[in-house]
């Protein structure tokens, strides 16, 4: 209340009728999911999103997350996988929950307007063939992406040490790299959704 940005929040919150609560210092610290809260806790319940919210199609890619564990890396993924207009996110066994608190907050709002869900490797893998949409499996030795697809795709992306699971790579359609320097080890699993999803939906 002491800031006319905070002021603008309240009064934005009024106006559409959302409960305020104010609380203590101490009731702030334990609610919060960071060490220096900012002053505003938002509580919300998640959507409930199903394969039929994803989408698809071309330059539509959905985006799979087989084994991403930083909540950082999973929320940036989502806020560019909207801002790069793909149709939305799977994660696999092994990804962090999508409505972990860092993971909703490094989305900076992707998570509230972006379809995602969490699916096992059998009925993500049914849906995509059903729909038509063939996975790319992100992997050091893969091919090179050279122009934009036709068809609908997903983006398969693995874990940040150990990458995409066997089992998952084997049901690929096509795998895909970046090329790097040589004595680049690798990139980062956001950094590299980022360049990917720009290459498939330019």
């Amino acid at each position: 209340e002491s800031t006319p940005r905070g002021v603008a929040l309240l009064d934005a919150l009024a106006e559409r009728e959302i409960p305020v609560e104010r609380i203590t210092d101490e009731e702030l610290e334990a609610v919060a999911a960071t060490e220096h809260p900012q002053g505003v806790v938002a509580v919300y319940a998640p959507a409930e999103w199903a394969f039929a919210d994803l989408r698809t199609g071309a330059r539509h890619p959905v985006v799979v997350l087989d084994g991403v564990q930083d909540p950082g890396n999973v929320g940036t993924i989502a806020r560019t996988a909207l801002a790069f207009g793909a149709a939305g996110i799977i994660a696999l066994p092994g990804t962090v929950d999508l409505t972990n608190p860092k993971v909703v907050r490094s989305a900076m709002g992707a998570l509230f307007r972006l379809p995602h869900l969490h699916a096992d490797d059998v009925a993500a893998f049914e849906w995509l063939r059903a729909s038509g949409v063939a996975a790319w499996v992100t992997a050091m030795d893969g091919e090179e992406i050279l122009g934009s697809p036709e068809t609908p795709i997903a983006l398969v992306l693995g874990n940040e040490g150990a990458g995409v699971r066997p089992e998952v790579l084997h049901l690929a359609a096509r795998q895909v790299t970046i090329p790097i320097q040589p004595g680049a080890e690798s990139l980062n699993v956001a950094v590299a959704a980022g360049i990917l999803l720009h290459q498939v939906t330019r």
